[in-house]
């Protein structure tokens, strides 16, 4: 009979350290998720920014010389990712390959310029800035017209500060409900030994002593339930730089550390705090109150 009553109650306790380990490690994986996007909302929207190209159109009259010694400064420059001379010919046949058809033939002329093509660096990519590299570029004898999509960088950059500032109250906010719901598994799990607590207390034994096994436990399946959040963010990982390989989120080993690091102290501090809490809660209590 006893026996029967033993099995009873390690399978309530395994299937409550279960239920408290899958609930962490859910919170977890989701705040680790708003992590990733936190950690990579820069590199997105420098990814985006690069894609952005700045053309200088030169006359015809531009010597070879002056050309070579443009694109050699440009590349060198401190705002410069890259620099690509595009001659007309190989323009014209770009164009040709884009509309489907030639149109030098019904032309008989090639309408289009020798140029270059710009990409700054991100933190280049701002509406002043690139008004000034513009402004620089377009003094120059032997440039004809330096063009860029001035919307579209102005949009860009008013909507990355958007997101940003709402992606930080979204983290903040997501942050207090993860605590909560964590705390509120760590508090049923307390609670259904209630009764353990006060008999421990009643024989003589100290708080910190009572305290001590369930804040251990607690502690434990926080790391369990962080191991198991771990592995989901390593699938989602390997998904993204799947699709996005351009990002390098793999072969970013200080962001995953980071990401990976984070996730398992929270695993810990929380279940240590809200252990803590639950377990002195408990202690305080008179022994006719623990049945409200």
């Amino acid at each position: 009979m006893s026996t029967s009553f033993e099995k009873y109650q390690k399978r309530r306790l395994i299937s409550s350290y279960f239920s408290v380990v899958i609930s962490i490690s859910l919170v977890l994986f989701l705040l680790g998720v708003l992590g990733l996007l936190v950690l990579n909302t820069k590199k997105v929207a420098d990814h985006f920014k690069e894609k952005i190209a700045l053309t200088i159109y030169l006359k015809d009259s531009a010597k070879e010389v002056e050309v070579k010694q443009l694109q050699k400064s440009l590349t060198m420059a401190e705002s410069t990712r890259s620099a690509t001379y595009v001659s007309k010919d190989q323009a014209a046949e770009e164009h040709s390959a884009a509309i489907g058809e030639n149109f030098l033939e019904f032309l008989g002329y090639n309408p289009l310029q020798n140029s270059i093509d710009v990409y700054l660096k991100a933190d280049f990519v701002a509406p002043e800035k690139v008004a000034e590299i513009s402004a620089d570029l377009t003094k120059k004898d032997f440039v004809d017209e330096v063009t860029y999509d001035k919307p579209l960088i102005a949009l860009l950059n008013d909507n990355i500060k958007r997101i940003s500032f709402w992606i930080l109250i979204i983290s903040a906010l997501f942050t207090f409900i993860a605590v909560l719901l964590i705390n509120s598994s760590i508090r049923l799990s307390v609670y259904s030994k209630r009764f353990i607590i006060k008999t421990m207390q009643m024989v003589g034994a100290t708080k910190k002593f009572i305290r001590r096994p369930f804040v251990g436990k607690s502690v434990q399946l926080g790391i369990i339930g962080a191991l198991v959040a771990m592995a989901g963010m390593g699938v989602v990982l390997y998904y993204l730089d799947k699709t996005f390989p351009e990002l390098g989120l793999i072969s970013d080993t200080v962001l995953i550390t980071i990401l990976f690091v984070g996730i398992l102290l929270m695993g810990i501090v929380i279940t240590w705090i809200s252990t803590y809490i639950a377990t002195q809660r408990f202690l305080n209590l008179q022994t006719d109150e623990l049945y409200y």
